[in-house]
C-alpha cells in the first residue's frame, strides 16, 4: 500500500469553467498520482466512484486509488475538501483477447452499501471488496470473462435500500441475477450472451450485446427484441413484433446457501454488469432519474428558455444516495461455504467456449458505435442507435412493452457515453440535496471538430421537453491545463462520464458574494467620493452597518449551493459535473454583450433578449429568484446607463416598462442622471443592493459625472427623451406607494417625487404660460402636487428654484397650509413673477378661496388685503351668504373703515341695495354726498359736465327718454358719476316710503350747489311737500315733461330710480291730491318759452289725462287766442265724459228701480205662502 498523500481538491472558491449552459465544472482533483512517483504518463482513469467521503479511481494500470476526504481547517476555506490518499489497490492483470475492445485496466466500480460490498471489474475479471477500505470479500473470489456488472433495481431508493441487493452480471453466454449479502446467492439465470450493458427497473431490464437492444422481463421469462445498435451491422437484428420467448432457464433447487468460491487457473466464476452510478470509459452506463412527470399524455413540446435548466438541485431517485458509513468486513478465504460450489460450476465454462465468444465481440470495428442504455422514468429506457461513432447519433425512448414513445434525441456524434440528470418523481428516489434540479438532461461525451481541432467535451441537451437548443460543455483535456483555457487544443486523451453513489454539496461562492447586499454611496461632489471604497478617508463604519455587513455574508452562505453525482475526468484530473447557477450563466451572456460592445456601441438588442427570455421563468429556490432579480436589475442599469451617454439610436423595448420589471431601486437608476442625483435620499441606513452591482454602479456614477455633467442629458431629439423615459418610469414607481414589499419606503418615494417634480419643472419650462400650455406635462405636474409628495421640502425648494408659484401654491393646498396658500397667491398677484403664469385671475381665486376656509384671522387679514385691491372683490368676502366665517355688518364696517377705507361704500352699498338693510342707507347716501359735492366743490369739469346734461337733454324733441334714463346711457367712467346715480336712487325713495333720511341737512349740504344738482333738489323739494317748486324745476330746470307727469301721479315718490313690478299702494297720492298736481302741471306747461312746446305739452297734457282736469277750470285758463282745435280733443273726451256720467246715471236709477220691484214681489210672495196670522192681545188687567 502506498503512503498516504494530500492531494487538495477544494470545492467551493474554484472558478466554474466558462459556460453559459446549464452546466459547468468544478475540480474535484486535480494531478491525480496515476503512478508511484509520476514514472508512467501514459496511465489514465479508466472509471471513478464517490461514496460517504470515500474517492475510488481506477486505472489503466489495474490499480484503484482511495482517497478519503477531510474538511479543509483554513476559515476562508471552508467550503474546500481535501483528499488523502488512503490505499493504492493493485489487481490482477488478467488477460485481454488480443484486439478486444475492451478497456485495458480497472473497467468498472460496483459500490454495493447496504452491504458494504464493491465489485470491480478488471481486465474482464470481477473481483469483490468489503467497503470502504476494500479489503477482499468472499474468500478473494475472481470471475474471469466477465463483460459487464451492474443491474441493480433504479426503482429502488438508495435510502431505501436495505440488506442484500440483486445485480446482474453478464458473462459470455447468460446474465446471472445473484443477490449479494453477507454471502452472494444465484436467483436466475438468463439465457443472453455477449451483453455488455443494461439497466434494470423492477422485473424490466434493458439489456444489449455489440449488435442489438433488447427488453427482458425477468420475472415472466420473456424477451421483446428491440432495433439494432448500428444499421451497418451485418448481424442486424429487426423487432419483427412476434411474442416474447422464453428466455429464462430455472436453477435447479440446491439446498444450503450457494456461495462464491474461487476456481483454479483462468476459470471464471461469476459475471459483472456496471452500474450507472460507475461507467467506465468506453461503456454505457446512464442510469439517473428524470425530473419530469411520466404521463405519456403530458407535451414533450412544453415550452421552455434557455436558461431554464441547471437550475436548482431537485434530486433524481438514482442520484439521491445518502451515504452510508462502511464497517470493515474483511474475510478470511477460509470462510468458505461447501455450497458455493454450485455457483461456481455453474458459471465456469471452458477455455474454448471463452474465447469464441470474445473473438465474435471482437469482431466488431471500433467505429461501430457501442450501446448506451439509461433510464429517465420508470416506465422508459433512452437507447443510442447510429451509424458510426464519427457520424451523428440518435437517442430513442423505448416503455416498458417495447414501444417508442416521446420523441427522439439528437447527437452531434454518437456518444460514447450518456447519462441522465432530472428527477423521477415516480420513484421519489430524493435525498434533499437536489431540491431545485426539475429539469431533465442529457449529458452525453462526444467528440466535434471545431476550427479544425478535435475537441472532448459533453453534449447537454433537455430530455423532457423539445424546444430548447443543445450546449456544449468543453472538459479540459490536459491535467495541467488551466481552467480559464478549456478551449486548449485535443489531445489523444478522452474522457470519462459517470454518476457516483453519493450525491455531493458544490458551493459557488461568487454566487453569494454576486447576490448579497450591500451598501451604495452615492457622493454629489465628486467621483472618487462616490465610491465610498477609496483607501484614503474612507468612514469608518457604524456598528449597525457593521451588523449589517455580517449578516449578508451569514445570508451569502446560504446561497450558490448545488448537489451533483456526476463526475467526468480527462487525464489526470476529475471534474463535478453541476449545475451552472443561473446567476453565473446568464451574467456571462451579459459580460459577453459588454465584452463585444467595448469596440462599438452596446447591444440593446441582446440585453432585451435576455430580459425577455427570464420574463416568465419561475423562480424555483430562493437563490434562482435573487438571481433572476439581479440579472433583471443589472440590465437595466447598463441600458440605463447606455441611453444616459447621448445615445440616439435606441431600442422601441428599452421602454419604463422594462426597468420597472427590474425591480431596481429607482434610486440607483436616478443617480446616473446628473440633473436628479441631488434628489436622492439616502436616509442614515443608506441604499443597499446586490453586490454584483455595487462596482458596477461605481464605475457608472464615475462616467455619468464626467461625461454628462455640461449638458445634462438634456439635448435629445424628439423621437427620444431620456427625461420622459425617466418620468414615465417614475410615474408608474410612483403608482406604487403602499405596497408592503418595497424597502426604504419613505427614502424610495421621497426620492421617486422629488426626481419627478424635478422632471416635470424642467421639461415645462419650454412651455407657454398660462394653463394652456403644454397640457401633458403639466397635467401630471399638477396631478404630482394635487396628490401630495413625500418630499414636501425638497418640492418647496424645487418649486422655488423654478420660480413655480402657483404650483407651489397647489401644493400648500393639499397640505391645507391656507396661510401659504394665501400668502403665495398675495406674492403672484404684489407682482412677483411666475414662470408658469396659470394665476390668470389672481384676486378673484383668493375671494373664492377665502369663503372656503374657517380661520377667521386670515379671512380678516385677506379679505381686507384684497378689498384694498379691489374693494368690489373684498366686499364680496364678506358678503357671500357661502362663506364659512360669518362677521356682523357692524364687525364688517369697523373692520373695513380701519383697514381699508375704499371698500367701506362697497360694503354699504350691498347692505342697502344688495339686503335692503336701510339701516345703513344714511350713511351710504352720506359716502355719496361727500364723494359727488368733493369733486363739485373742486373740479370745474364735473360741475361743467353737470350743466351740459341739463342743456343737451333740453336740446332733445319729444318723445325723448327721461333724464335717468338719458344720464344713464350716456354715463362717464368716473366713480363720482356712479355715486350720483346711486344717491338719486336712494334719495328717490328706492327703498319704500317707510324709507327717511336727513333732508333739511341734505338741502343744506347741496345749496351751494343747487344749479348743478337740480334733480337732487326736485327729489328733497318733494319729500319736502314743494310740489310746485319741484314740477316748476322739471318742466323748465330739466325738460324731463315726462318725469313731471309721474310726479304727478306718483306724488313725487320714486321718481329716480329704477322701479319694477308694482308699486305700493299707500305711497300713490289719491285723485284729488293727482288733479291738484295736475293743476300745477298745466299751469307750468302753459309757461314754457316755447310756444310750440307749450302748445304741444299742454295739448298732449289735456288729452292724456284730461279726466283729471275740470273743463270749466281749464276753458278759463286756456288762452283766448288758442282756437278751439288745439283742445280740441280734451274738449271732446270732457263732453264725452260727461254724456257718460248722465247715462250712467240714468241707468243706475233705471236699475235701482227694477231692483226695488223684484224686492216688492218677493215680499208678497213670502207673505201669501205664510199666510194670515191672527195675534191675540192679552186684555191688560188693571191694578185698580
Amino acid at each position: 500500500m502506498a503512503t498516504a498523500k494530500r492531494t487538495p481538491a477544494p470545492l467551493g472558491d474554484n472558478r466554474p469553467s466558462v459556460s453559459t449552459g446549464p452546466y459547468t465544472l468544478r475540480s474535484l482533483m486535480r494531478d491525480v498520482p496515476l503512478s508511484v512517483e509520476g514514472q508512467d504518463t501514459q496511465i489514465t482513469i479508466t472509471c471513478v466512484e464517490h461514496w460517504d467521503g470515500n474517492l475510488y479511481i481506477g486505472t489503466s494500470a489495474s490499480e484503484i486509488l482511495h482517497f478519503v476526504s477531510f474538511p479543509s481547517d483554513a476559515p476562508d476555506e471552508r467550503h474546500s475538501i481535501t483528499y488523502i490518499l488512503a490505499s493504492r489497490l493493485e489487481l490482477s492483470q488478467g488477460v485481454l483477447t488480443p484486439g478486444s475492445s475492451f478497456a485495458k485496466g480497472v473497467q468498472q466500480i460496483l459500490l454495493l452499501p447496504s452491504v458494504n460490498k464493491a465489485c470491480v471489474r478488471c481486465n474482464n475479471v470481477l473481483t469483490f471488496y468489503s467497503l470502504p477500505e476494500l479489503s477482499p470479500a468472499f474468500g478473494n473470489t475472481k470471475v474471469s470473462g466477465c463483460s459487464w456488472i451492474g443491474g441493480r433495481d433504479l426503482d429502488i431508493n438508495d435510502n431505501q435500500q436495505a440488506g442484500p441487493e440483486v445485480i446482474m452480471i453478464c458473462i459470455r453466454k447468460r446474465i446471472r441475477l445473484v443477490r449479494i449479502g453477507e454471502e452472494p446467492h444465484l436467483v436466475k439465470n438468463i439465457e443472453y450472451p455477449g451483453c455488455l450493458t443494461s439497466a434494470r427497473r423492477g422485473r424490466f431490464a434493458c439489456v444489449a450485446d455489440a449488435h442489438s437492444y433488447a427488453l427482458l422481463d425477468v420475472e415472466n421469462q420473456q424477451k421483446i427484441p428491440l432495433f439494432p445498435i448500428s444499421s451497418l451491422h451485418e448481424e442486424t437484428e429487426t423487432f419483427t413484433g412476434d411474442l416474447p420467448s422464453d428466455i429464462v432457464k430455472t436453477v435447479p433447487q440446491v439446498s444450503g446457501n450457494i456461495r462464491l468460491t474461487r476456481a483454479p487457473g483462468d476459470a471464471g466464476t461469476d459475471d459483472s454488469s456496471i452500474h450507472g452510478r460507475s461507467t467506465s470509459l468506453g461503456t454505457s452506463a446512464g442510469i439517473s432519474g428524470n425530473v419530469q412527470p411520466t404521463s405519456r399524455s403530458r407535451s414533450r413540446d412544453r415550452a421552455g428558455t434557455r436558461f431554464s435548466g441547471g437550475v436548482g438541485g431537485q434530486r433524481s431517485p438514482q442520484q439521491s444516495v445518502s451515504p452510508i458509513r462502511s464497517i470493515s468486513t474483511s474475510q478470511s478465504p477460509t470462510r468458505v461455504s461447501q455450497g458455493s460450489t454450485f455457483l461456481s460450476r455453474s458459471i465456469i465454462g471452458s477455455n474454448h467456449n471463452n474465447e469464441v465468444a470474445q473473438r465474435s465481440t471482437n469482431q466488431q470495428s471500433p467505429a461501430v458505435p457501442t450501446p448506451n442504455i439509461s433510464s429517465p422514468i420508470a416506465s422508459e429506457f433512452l437507447l443510442t442507435t447510429g451509424t458510426s461513432m464519427t457520424e451523428p447519433g440518435v437517442g430513442i425512448f423505448v416503455n416498458c412493452d417495447g414501444d417508442v414513445v416521446r420523441g427522439t434525441l439528437e447527437f452531434s456524434r454518437y456518444p460514447s457515453t450518456i447519462v441522465i440528470d432530472g428527477y423521477d418523481p415516480l420513484t421519489s428516489n430524493t435525498s434533499g440535496s437536489l431540491e431545485d434540479d426539475q429539469d431533465g438532461f442529457v449529458l452525453a461525451t462526444i467528440k466535434r471538430t471545431l476550427h479544425g481541432l478535435e475537441r472532448n467535451g459533453l453534449e447537454i441537451q433537455r430530455w423532457d421537453v423539445t424546444s430548447e437548443g443543445k450546449s456544449w460543455l468543453a472538459v479540459p483535456e490536459v491535467s495541467d491545463v488551466a481552467e480559464e483555457n478549456v478551449n486548449a487544443p485535443s489531445t489523444d486523451i478522452t474522457i470519462g462520464l459517470a454518476t457516483s453513489l453519493t450525491v455531493q454539496e458544490i458551493h459557488f461562492e461568487e454566487v453569494g458574494k454576486r447576490l448579497r447586499s450591500k451598501r451604495l454611496k452615492i457622493s454629489r461632489d465628486t467621483g472618487n467620493e462616490a465610491t465610498g471604497n477609496a483607501d484614503n478617508g474612507q468612514p469608518e463604519l457604524e456598528e449597525w452597518e457593521i451588523a449589517r455587513a455580517q449578516q449578508e455574508d451569514d445570508f451569502a452562505r446560504r446561497l450558490g449551493k448545488k448537489s451533483t453525482r456526476i463526475v467526468t475526468w480527462s487525464g489526470s484530473s476529475i471534474f463535478w459535473v453541476v449545475r451552472n447557477p443561473l446567476v453565473l450563466r446568464l451574467e456571462l451572456v451579459i459580460d459577453e454583450v459588454l465584452h463585444a460592445s467595448q469596440e462599438s456601441r452596446l447591444d440593446q438588442n441582446r440585453l432585451v433578449k435576455v430580459m425577455s427570455e427570464i420574463h416568465n421563468q419561475e423562480a424555483r429556490t430562493e437563490t434562482d429568484f435573487l438571481s433572476l432579480e439581479y440579472i433583471r436589475q443589472k440590465i437595466s442599469i447598463l441600458l440605463f446607463a447606455d441611453l444616459a451617454t447621448n445615445r440616439l439610436d435606441v431600442n422601441q423595448h428599452v421602454n419604463e416598462h422594462l426597468f420597472v420589471e427590474g425591480g431596481l431601486d429607482p434610486r440607483v437608476l436616478l443617480s446616473m442622471v446628473p440633473l436628479l442625483r441631488e434628489d436622492i435620499v439616502e436616509g442614515p441606513r443608506g441604499i443597499w443592493i446586490h453586490a454584483g452591482l455595487v462596482a458596477l454602479m461605481e464605475r457608472q456614477l464615475l462616467v455619468s459625472s464626467i461625461t454628462l455633467e455640461a449638458d445634462e442629458i438634456l439635448s435629445r431629439p424628439e423621437e427620444f427623451d431620456l427625461l420622459g423615459l425617466t418620468r414615465r418610469y417614475l410615474t408608474i414607481w410612483r403608482q406604487r406607494k403602499g405596497f408592503g414589499s418595497i424597502a426604504d419606503e419613505t427614502q424610495v418615494f421621497s426620492t421617486v417625487d422629488a426626481a419627478l417634480l424635478h422632471v416635470l419643472l424642467y421639461q415645462d419650462q419650454q412651455s407657454m404660460g398660462g394653463p394652456g400650455g403644454s397640457s401633458t406635462v403639466r397635467a401630471e405636474l399638477y396631478a404630482v402636487v394635487d396628490n401630495d409628495v413625500d418630499c414636501f421640502d425638497k418640492a418647496v425648494e424645487l418649486l422655488e428654484r423654478f420660480r413655480r408659484l402657483y404650483v407651489l401654491s397647489r401644493l400648500f393646498q393639499k397640505r391645507k397650509m391656507a396661510g401659504k396658500v394665501l400668502a403665495t397667491w398675495r406674492r403672484i398677484i404684489d407682482g412677483e413673477h411666475d414662470d408658469g403664469g396659470e394665476l390668470l385671475d389672481g384676486e378673484n381665486e383668493v375671494r373664492k378661496y377665502l369663503v372656503k376656509i374657517r380661520d377667521l384671522s386670515l379671512v380678516e387679514e385677506y379679505g381686507t388685503w384684497l378689498a384694498r385691491k379691489n374693494p368690489m372683490l373684498g366686499v364680496q368676502v364678506f358678503t357671500d351668504d357661502q362663506s364659512r366665517v360669518k362677521l356682523s355688518p357692524h364687525q364688517v364696517v369697523q373692520l373695513l373703515r380701519s383697514r381699508a377705507p375704499d371698500a367701506v361704500k362697497e360694503y354699504l352699498e350691498h347692505l342697502v341695495f344688495g339686503k335692503k338693510n336701510v339701516q345703513y342707507a344714511n350713511d351710504l347716501i352720506s359716502y355719496y354726498l361727500d364723494n359727488v359735492l368733493a369733486v363739485l366743490s373742486t373740479s370745474d369739469d364735473a360741475r361743467s359736465i353737470l350743466a351740459q346734461s341739463y342743456e343737451s337733454y333740453r336740446a332733445l324733441h319729444p318723445p325723448k327718454p327721461t333724464y335717468r334714463q338719458f344720464i344713464i346711457d350716456n354715463t362717464i367712467p368716473a366713480s363720482w358719476w356712479h355715486d350720483r346715480l346711486r344717491l338719486l336712487e336712494l334719495l328717490g325713495g328706492s327703498h319704500g316710503a317707510g324709507f327717511s333720511y336727513d333732508i333739511p341737512g341734505i338741502l343744506q349740504r347741496i345749496e351751494p350747489f343747487e344749479d348743478a344738482l337740480v334733480p337732487e333738489t326736485i327729489i328733497l323739494d318733494g319729500r319736502q311737500g314743494r310740489h310746485h317748486q319741484a314740477l316748476r324745476l322739471l318742466t323748465h330746470g330739466l325738460g324731463d315733461y315726462h318725469t313731471a307727469i309721474n310726479y304727478c301721479l306718483l306724488g313725487g315718490s320714486s321718481i329716480f330710480h329704477p322701479t319694477s313690478g308694482r308699486v305700493e299702494s299707500m305711497s300713490i297720492p289719491s285723485r284729488l291730491e293727482q288733479a291738484a298736481l295736475f293743476k300745477s302741471l298745466l299751469s307750468e306747461f302753459l309757461r314754457i318759452e316755447d310756444i310750440s312746446d307749450r302748445v304741444e305739452r299742454t295739448s298732449e297734457l289735456l288729452e292724456r289725462f284730461g279726466t283729471w282736469f275740470d273743463v270749466a277750470y281749464v276753458l278759463d285758463l286756456i288762452p283766448d287766442s288758442w282756437s278751439v282745435e288745439l283742445v280740441s280733443a280734451f274738449l271732446m273726451s270732457s263732453f264725452r265724459q260727461l254724456v257718460q256720467e248722465k247715462t250712467e246715471a240714468m241707468i243706475t236709477k233705471a236699475l235701482s228701480g227694477a231692483e226695488n220691484l223684484k224686492i216688492s214681489a218677493d215680499l208678497i210672495e213670502k207673505c201669501q205662502i205664510l199666510g194670515p196670522q191672527i195675534e191675540v192681545t192679552e186684555p191688560q188687567i188693571s191694578t185698580s
